[in-house]
């Protein structure tokens, strides 16, 4: 399978004429992959600024939020580990270490007034891609990987939230954020799935446990359907006890939670159910292709997908070649999809300055001119993934994973930001007298300025 775009030649200041390195790929050709993989790293790296001069370490250029920061470095992880590039390695290590927290379960300072329940679990998978990819452990004196996924983890089970619909985590961690009210599927999934994969590296069924609670719930509540094909739809407002609020939008990284969630279970528990789950979300996936080739079904056709949006093709293709990892009987079916939207991925990577900016329709033949972070991460993640079955599944700590950690993790101190929040009366007080302060302070200068 060959896809060869031709070079180009971009006129440039001055008048001179600069040759650009377009994408080859042939998917018979291991050389081949890792060099159009290369060339879509290097522009994914484009958009980091952590390196920059006052900028902060971990986070990538606006219009990119934190959450897409830690889902970027878990596609420079699989980038590492599939192509065999050690590139960015070091860069990567420093981003997930850097962005920690003051209580090392991702909740760092700079986001701890805006930050969700589904922001936190990305850098959490990050770290727990880290620890199954056996990638260089941190200095001792940091957190090491399977500790921060635990971390993780842990303060996201502390807010599961009985006050309403029997169970569920909110959308947002702090109540004066939009979204508190909202129950929402990544959320959820991604407690789901971290819950498999901490069960499957450690062996321990208290995980398996919480596995079945998450996903129980959110069948019940409906953000999972019911039948043989398993649908998973974005969330559910609290109003009369999640009931008659389902918003029935269907993504592809919430698919790819739960279904890599149940092939991690079935890969450790064996147990048949999950076993019938994983091809059922399986199954269901159809939805996100055409003629084999994936697409953001909800955002995609009509050209309004945002930012985030964007980039949620990298996780589903993550998740499918983890399913294929885990799960012989899925291959066929997943290494199908894949390959051939590597192929077409490849074809969108051609435009832009460098000739292999990547865009977001891959059915366009081409360059569609749409570009960012989220275009280079999906591309990136579907190509890599072609080798998915070329390398070893992820480890757990009996076969050859060596991160460490703890099961208490994350909650040894107070655990960080739980949420409802204890906001006392002489808090309320303290708050409304430091507005006042700041209101009159405003207004005297701008009274000042007039004068």
């Amino acid at each position: 399978m060959v896809i060869m775009f031709q070079k180009g030649l971009l006129a440039c200041l001055a008048g001179f004429l600069a040759c650009v390195e377009a994408v080859y790929l042939d998917l018979n050709d291991t050389a081949s992959v890792k060099n159009a993989s290369s060339l879509i790293a290097g522009g994914l790296m484009d958009y980091y600024t952590g390196l920059q001069y006052g900028q902060t370490i971990g986070m990538f250029s606006n219009p990119y939020y934190w959450w897409e920061a830690g889902g970027a470095w878990g596609c420079m992880l699989d980038y590492w580990y599939f192509m065999e590039n050690d590139t960015y390695n070091e860069i990567v290590s420093q981003a997930l270490l850097y962005q920690v927290g003051e209580h090392k379960d991702y909740v760092p300072l700079n986001q701890s007034t805006t930050e969700g329940n589904d922001d936190q679990a990305f850098w959490g998978i990050a770290a727990m891609t880290a620890a199954e990819r056996n990638f260089t452990n941190p200095p001792a004196n940091k957190p090491q990987w399977l500790y921060l996924a635990q971390a993780v983890f842990n303060t996201m089970a502390l807010r599961w939230d009985l006050s309403s619909c029997n169970g569920g985590l909110r959308w947002q961690i702090f109540m004066w954020n939009t979204g508190y009210d909202y129950k929402n599927s990544v959320s959820n999934g991604a407690l789901f799935h971290l819950a498999a994969r901490l069960a499957r590296y450690t062996g321990n069924q208290s995980y398996v446990d919480w596995a079945d609670r998450v996903y129980e719930w959110m069948y019940g509540v409906g953000l999972i359907s019911n039948g043989t094909e398993k649908f998973v739809y974005d969330g559910v407002n609290i109003a009369h006890n999640c009931t008659g609020n389902l918003t029935r939008y269907q993504w592809t990284y919430n698919q790819g939670l739960i279904l890599s969630g149940c092939a991690y279970l079935y890969n450790f528990t064996k147990d048949d159910k999950w076993g019938t789950r994983t091809f059922e979300f399986l199954n269901s996936s159809h939805v996100f292709f055409n003629n084999s080739v994936m697409f953001e079904s909800a955002c995609q056709g009509a050209n309004t997908c945002n930012t985030d949006q964007r980039s949620f093709k990298a996780y589903f293709s993550r998740f499918l070649g983890t399913t294929a990892q885990l799960i012989p009987e899925t291959r066929d079916q997943i290494m199908t999809w894949i390959n051939t939207s590597a192929l077409a991925a490849a074809s969108s990577c051609s435009g832009g300055y460098d000739g292999h900016t990547c865009g977001i329709n891959w059915f366009y033949g081409g360059w569609d001119s749409m570009y960012g972070l989220g275009e280079q991460m999906s591309a990136l993640e579907v190509i890599v993934n072609t080798r998915a079955l070329d390398r070893p599944p992820p480890y757990n700590a009996t076969n050859g994973g060596s991160s460490v950690g703890d099961g208490a993790a994350g909650t040894e101190e107070i655990p960080t930001n739980l949420s409802p929040l204890d906001i006392t009366a002489g808090s309320k007080a303290g708050a409304g007298i430091i507005t006042c302060v700041v209101g009159i302070s405003i207004l005297s200068c701008a009274l000042w300025l007039i004068l």
